[in-house]
């Protein structure tokens, strides 16, 4: 008696939880399959929807409104790879100093700034710009039914919103990687030569010694990768939001803690894939 009260009490539980899993792998399912085909109609975007694709990037990149005064998302990824390049000099100083080998403050930024702190700290700033505006201005439309108005009129709403937007993404990330890697070189440069005093020359030296263009080549190449998971994310959840405007709030909040979570998985799996186990790296010279 006592076994089939038991029995009876965990079956509620066991089928809430086979519903779980079953709605978890239908949402995965569901994702799949919007993001093949958002990649997929990139294609037709770019023929279809150029001059959408051209407003998506002169938004993406000097941003709208007010942020036009600042340089919109370009200029928040220099002021934060700034930051970061500057607590290289901070801390790769001191930490150096404490065993006499200050003078390498140059390989550890040639090394570091390209290989993790600039991907990841681009990452941050796309998710936390680009990506939650995607999400919030494409969430904001599928609650005004404005999808439905596009997909009425024989408009393909994915490739108009999604799509176009992923290759927007992928024209604005050279530029922008570029001021992220050149912010976080400069930051670097100044801190340890202006506020350590460490001859320009000694910097440098071990700066250009250790910098490597396949380095910087594969960088480039992990950022295109991160902001094509980042927009199919952002335009993912966007695209789904509902429940009104509370809906597009928790839609851009999962959209944002889910890219960086999928950024982060990339340079690391990326990392291991291009440098393997020894880094490539030899301390020479």
């Amino acid at each position: 008696m006592t076994t089939k009260s038991t029995l009876q009490k965990r079956l509620p539980r066991f089928s809430r939880q086979l519903r779980s899993l079953g709605d978890s792998a239908e949402q995965l399912g569901g994702q799949a399959e919007f993001i093949a085909t958002t990649m997929a109609s990139i294609g037709f975007a770019l023929t279809r929807y150029k001059s959408e694709t051209i407003r998506l990037v002169a938004a993406m990149s000097l941003g709208t409104g007010a942020l036009v005064m600042i340089g919109g998302t370009t200029a928040i990824v220099g002021f934060l790879t700034l930051s970061t390049g500057a607590l290289v000099a901070v801390q790769g100083y001191n930490q150096f100093a404490d065993v006499g080998v200050e003078a390498l403050i140059g390989f550890a930024s040639a090394f570091f700034n390209v290989r993790l702190i600039a991907p990841l700290t681009a990452a941050v700033a796309m998710a936390a710009t680009i990506g939650a505006g995607a999400t919030a201005q494409i969430g904001a439309m599928r609650i005004n039914e404005e999808i439905d108005a596009l997909e009425v009129m024989g408009i393909r709403s994915v490739a108009y919103l999604a799509s176009s937007r992923v290759a927007a993404a992928v024209v604005v990330v050279v530029p922008l990687y570029c001021v992220a890697v050149m912010a976080s070189f400069l930051a670097a440069r100044f801190g340890t030569t202006f506020f350590y005093g460490q001859s320009t020359g000694v910097y440098d030296h071990y700066f250009y010694t250790f910098l490597s263009t396949s380095d910087l080549l594969w960088s480039f190449a992990l950022a295109l990768v991160m902001a094509v998971v980042i927009m199919t994310v952002h335009t993912y959840y966007g695209y789904n939001a509902s429940g009104g405007p509370s809906g597009v709030g928790e839609a851009v909040g999962r959209a944002v803690r889910t890219s960086m979570i999928c950024a982060a998985a990339v340079v690391l799996f990326t990392s291991l894939a291009i440098y393997g186990q020894t880094g490539n790296f030899n301390l020479a010279g």
